[in-house]
């Protein structure tokens, strides 16, 4: 949980603008006041960093190639890949919240429609070109151009992309447009904000300034990076090399890890972890994350357009069952709002708890004594369709499952979903409302639209200090309780597998320990 810190404290922490920021003044520079995570094996834990080596990480992308772009990854493993090959103004802390990392300085203007970011001096490209403030503009244009199509540019749709001022050579403006505040900038563009130079270009020029350059890409098979040796961070990375393998199912993975052809393995599926037991070969870290599953209920549709339908389902969800067998109990139970480890958030609102008989009453009262309904899910979320199946038969709902594949469900048909099920990473509020079922959000699975909610969202986005905007948050987060149409259920434990060969792997409250590849080691 965190601590109770002042407006300048917490801004200045990064916990939600990436660092540093000033109000009505001059730019501040990040700090690191980070809040303790979750404990980490001993094992991980001591010994100096070392150099040299190549360390292989196995990734599961299927029979999907992927790509290099750094702006449209199309599979996990491409957005792998673009950790190793790519840098962006901010990065995740361990914490999931933002931090300065190409900007030396960024800095919010009163009411949130501007920010002005500076460059850290003597950045390089792997291609040896400077970084200036030129390369930021192309690369904001680039991940907005509606030719480009990037599922992630909605993220900053906020952006007015005929308004982005070069100050100088280090410095940019991003004014955003008429009537809109975007405090969250940082936090939303943080995953796909990777700062290329203008002659990019994802196949025959995937220049970047990652820790890692690219070797060699395989679709499908393998990509090989070596050591940037002028990497914004001095000393690291500390591998010579970087090979990232792609597997086809976690099985096949697993084996390779027992057998040494791989150091490393991201999201071990919970019922993979007894595997881990007693097995000196190999080893698990285990996050504690903000990260959650749960399911999207359509208030667009009969019957979710009926808040007590809504409300009913949501008392049928035995939380605790799900946990237990969807994530095998690498998680905790969810109380259907998102963004616990954020500052402004609600903790007054009590947890929901199981109750047949009220949902009965609910069902009843809205014409829906009996119910049969469709639940649309991809291969991820199967299992919990079906778990929560069993749990609404007692009060007379049926519930029948149809699998998708992954490009149907996350096609253009996403939101027309009556229900399906849903999953994210543990963003802050407000870049998780504006990917979710804020207003802005295109990707509204719920089709959630309330006017009150609304307003509260844009208030708080305009609100740079945390306490005049989390009673903003709390009141968003009370009408998301009692009318959205998100059952968030759970949230889950990230797994990771590695080798006792490993060295600087610490667990997160975030998914992305083992993609830490500037930090992570070889022992020999």
């Amino acid at each position: 949980m965190y601590p109770t810190l002042s407006r300048r404290g917490f801004l200045a922490s990064g916990a939600t603008l990436g660092g540093a920021l000033a109000l009505g003044g001059g730019l501040l520079s990040g700090c690191d006041n980070q809040v303790a995570t979750t404990e980490s094996p001993a094992d991980v834990l001591p010994g100096t960093p070392r150099r040299g080596g190549r360390l292989r990480f196995g990734v599961i992308d299927g029979e999907q190639a992927g790509t290099l772009d750094v702006h449209k990854p199309t599979t996990t493993g491409s957005i792998i890949r673009g950790f190793a090959l790519y840098s962006k103004l901010w990065e995740w802390d361990e914490n999931m919240f933002p931090r300065l990392a190409l900007a030396e300085e960024s800095e919010v203007n009163a009411d949130a429609t501007a920010w002005t970011i500076r460059l850290k001096q003597g950045l390089e490209f792997h291609n040896g070109k400077t970084i200036t403030a030129d390369d930021v503009i192309f690369s904001i244009l680039r991940l907005t151009d509606p030719e480009l199509a990037s599922p992630y540019g909605n993220y900053v749709s906020m952006v007015d992309r005929t308004r982005l001022e070069k100050l100088d050579n280090r410095t940019v403006r991003i004014n955003f447009k008429p009537g809109q505040h975007f405090l969250s900038l940082p936090e939303t563009w943080v995953n796909f904000g990777g700062i290329v130079p203008e002659d990019y270009h994802p196949v025959t020029n995937p220049v970047g300034a990652g820790p890692y350059k690219l070797k060699e890409f395989l679709p499908g098979q393998r990509s090989t990076f070596t050591r940037f040796e002028n990497y914004f961070k001095p000393g690291q990375p500390y591998a010579d090399e970087l090979e990232i393998i792609d597997f086809k199912d976690q099985i096949s993975r697993y084996a390779a890890l027992l057998g040494g052809q791989i150091d490393l393995a991201n999201a071990i599926a919970p019922e993979q972890k007894s595997l881990f037991d007693n097995n000196p070969k190999v080893r698990l870290l285990r996050s504690v994350t903000a990260g959650w599953r749960g399911f999207y209920l359509n208030t667009a549709k009969a019957p979710f357009d009926d808040v007590r339908v809504r409300q009913a389902f949501r008392l049928l969800a035995d939380r605790e069952d799900l946990v237990a067998r969807v994530l095998n109990g690498e998680g905790r139970v969810g109380n259907d709002i998102y963004a616990p480890h954020d500052p402004t958030f609600n903790h007054a609102i009590p947890q929901r708890q199981r109750n047949i008989e009220e949902a009965k009453a609910l069902l009843k009262a809205a014409g829906h004594e009996s119910l049969e309904l469709e639940a649309t899910v991809d291969v991820a979320g199967a299992n919990s369709a079906l778990v929560f199946a069993e749990q609404l038969r007692p009060a007379g709902v049926r519930l029948n499952v149809k699998q998708v594949d992954t490009a149907t469900f996350n096609g253009p048909r996403r939101s027309e979903w009556v229900l399906s099920t849903g999953a994210s990473l543990g963003q802050p509020f407000l870049a998780q409302a504006t990917t979710q079922d804020a207003p802005v959000s295109a990707s509204n699975r719920t089709n959630f639209h309330d006017e009150r909610f609304s307003e509260l969202y844009f208030e708080a986005q305009k609100q740079p200090d945390t306490a005049l905007r989390a009673p903003l948050v709390h009141e968003a987060q009370q009408i998301q309780h009692e009318q959205g149409g998100l059952l968030l259920w759970g949230f889950i434990n990230i797994l990771d597998g590695y080798s006792p060969n490993v060295g600087g792997l610490v667990a997160e409250n975030s998914h992305f320990p083992t993609w830490r590849f500037d930090k992570i080691w070889l022992r020999s």
